[in-house]
């Protein structure tokens, strides 16, 4: 019961701290600048080429309505992203990426796919509510047996008691949660939920880890020039 109620309060640490950092996080062209300023001093023309493109497309999409912004922002990254697991791309067994760095690679794990697709949308006006980085146990099929494994999706949630929406980079098309039946959500988290999937303990997910990168990952965007606003970019 202890070790519960440590993790608990871990949890809620971790929460508030990644509150604190995305709630300024904001569409603003001054921190775009910086942005650019760092692609291109950290990894050139190219990438500096594809964060201009990036920010046309949060700038196109801001006035759209909801679902067209998903279709967007899925497809952009699916298209322009290849599936690449951490230890190959960064040497790690997991490493969340910022959308730079996954733009500068042009590869990432389902993680970094997930992150890039949330950022986008909360850049281009998505209300935080509406979205929520999951994680799922996928049935995946290797050669002839399936398997069950891992992933990370990100689920749109049209209202709050809504049936989800679901982002994915291994099935492109956006579907409705209940036509993924190769998906069973273990947690979800944004910046100020945790839910733990049906029939899950939520204490049992362990999640104060993975959030925990989840802030260094926020903070990273930051230093990147993606700036709260009243704050210096780092």
């Amino acid at each position: 019961m202890m070790s519960s109620m440590k993790s608990l309060r871990m949890l809620l640490i971790v929460l508030f701290s990644t509150l604190m950092v995305l709630k300024g996080l904001a569409l603003d062209n001054n921190n775009f600048d910086v942005l650019r300023s760092s692609a291109r001093a950290l990894y050139g023309q190219n990438t500096l080429n594809l964060i201009n493109q990036w920010i046309d497309l949060i700038e196109e999409i801001t006035p759209l309505p909801d679902r067209d912004k998903l279709v967007y922002v899925n497809n952009f990254f699916n298209q322009k992203i290849n599936w690449v697991a951490d230890q190959e791309t960064w040497g790690q067994e997991d490493y969340w990426a910022t959308p730079l760095e996954t733009m500068a690679k042009l590869q990432g794990d389902c993680e970094d796919f997930s992150i890039s697709k949330y950022i986008t949308l909360i850049l281009a006006n998505m209300p935080n509510e509406k979205l929520r980085i999951t994680y799922v146990k996928a049935r995946i099929k290797k050669g002839n047996t399936t398997v069950s494994q891992a992933h990370m999706v990100l689920a749109y949630y049209p209202a709050p008691l809504a049936e989800p929406i679901i982002l994915d980079n291994i099935v492109k098309e956006i579907v409705r949660g209940s036509k993924r039946r190769d998906l069973k959500p273990v947690f979800g988290f944004n910046t100020g939920v945790v839910s733990a999937g049906s029939g899950t303990k939520a204490n049992n997910t362990n999640p104060t880890n993975r959030l925990s990168r989840w802030g260094d990952a926020l903070a990273k965007m930051k230093g990147e020039g993606l700036c709260i606003p009243g704050e210096a970019c780092s």
